[in-house]
């Protein structure tokens, strides 16, 4: 979406126009879900996340900023919306460690991307992008996987571009650790990393 279509769709948000969210939804549901998913390895977390998601740019889209950019915007809630669901997860763990024995043990289910994952090279990808510490999978994330810029994801990471460079640099160098970069692998893994 070009920036004069994007300011326009952002003052007819400020408006409360229903017409520019469903613009704004289908523009971006997606790719803010795919950015969940992947972040909290878990479709179930990545809905309800996606859903509050939403809830709030309708409720605070008569409060945006005129020149808001609406995806980095929308990552940056999305993300913060983790970020809390993470916090109140280690709480609640906490104070149910002692009560972990009690339950009977479940078999683990195979991830939404690795069910869809169609070959080899796919799956190891993802789980290499998985086993990640969280910042370093959050900025390949929204600069590798949803286009952001390095500017755009360091306003989304609430880090200087700098940082964000660095970051970047070494979840880059992670990744290639992670995956084996010979032969047809290090092709697409450069195609990914840049």
């Amino acid at each position: 979406m070009d920036r004069d279509s994007e300011l326009a769709l952002v003052a007819r948000l400020r408006a409360g126009d229903p017409d520019a969210f469903d613009a704004v939804h289908a523009a971006f549901n997606s790719r803010l879900f795919g950015f969940l998913a992947r972040l909290a390895r878990s479709r179930d977390v990545a809905e309800d996340l996606l859903e509050e998601t939403w809830l709030r740019c309708v409720s605070r889209a008569r409060h945006l900023r005129p020149d808001t950019q609406l995806g980095p915007w929308l990552f940056t809630v999305a993300r913060n919306l983790y970020l809390s669901y993470c916090r109140s997860r280690l709480i609640e763990d906490s104070r149910v460690a002692d009560l972990i024995s009690l339950w009977p043990a479940v078999s683990a289910r195979s991830s939404p991307f690795e069910a869809t994952a169609a070959n080899e090279f796919q799956r190891r990808l993802e789980a290499a992008i998985a086993s990640l510490p969280g910042p370093y999978r959050e900025v390949l994330l929204l600069v590798a996987i949803e286009g952001l810029t390095p500017a755009e994801a360091a306003v989304v990471c609430e880090i200087t571009p700098e940082a964000l460079r660095q970051r970047l640099s070494r979840a880059r160098a992670q990744l290639a650790k992670r995956l084996d970069d010979s032969g047809p692998t290090a092709t697409v893994l450069t195609e990914v990393m840049s």
